[in-house]
């Protein structure tokens, strides 16, 4: 009698495990999950085809920059998507400290090798060149994120629904 019982006993402890695994499971999908943010931002001059790298508060070194791999994504450039009223969304991973280079995506997706941090320093063209810059949250929370963006842009909704970085 005891060796039946304790097979229904791991039984029970296999289904409720697998039971809660799912439940688990389910609660994942449903949170919150980490991912990449969505930045939407205006810039002072039209710098969406120009390389950005990440400078520090002070802004006297780059503490952020792309490889040529990262710019160079088999033919295609992660280059901000234009969004109404002159607002771009960032395809790259760009802060409140961005600044731009003189290298376009193009160009520098086809240098030999990536620019020193030296030479990337002396390639700036603005180092303050964002009027206003949101972060809108989790880009996976987004299902048309092109349509969505541009109907919050369109209701003057940016300081409503989406943080304020500058």
């Amino acid at each position: 009698m005891k060796a039946p019982l304790i097979l229904l006993i791991i039984l029970y402890l296999t289904i409720a495990g697998c039971k809660t695994s799912n439940n688990t499971q389910k609660a994942v999908v449903n949170s919150k999950s980490p991912g990449p943010p969505t930045i939407v931002y205006k810039m002072k001059k039209d710098y969406s085809q120009n390389v950005p790298v990440i400078l520090s508060d002070d802004k006297s070194t780059i503490v952020n920059y792309p490889a040529i791999e990262d710019v160079n994504l088999n033919g295609t450039y992660p280059v901000p998507t234009l969004l109404k009223n002159g607002y771009y969304l960032d395809n790259r991973g760009i802060g409140p400290n961005v600044a731009f280079t003189i290298y376009t995506y193009e160009e520098y997706g086809k240098l030999p090798a990536t620019p020193t941090v030296n030479e990337l320093y002396i390639s700036i063209i603005n180092n303050n060149p964002i009027l206003e810059m949101y972060d809108c949250g989790n880009r996976l929370r987004f299902s048309k994120i092109e349509t969505e963006l541009n109907t919050i842009i369109d209701h003057g909704d940016l300081g409503k629904k989406c943080k304020r970085l500058k």
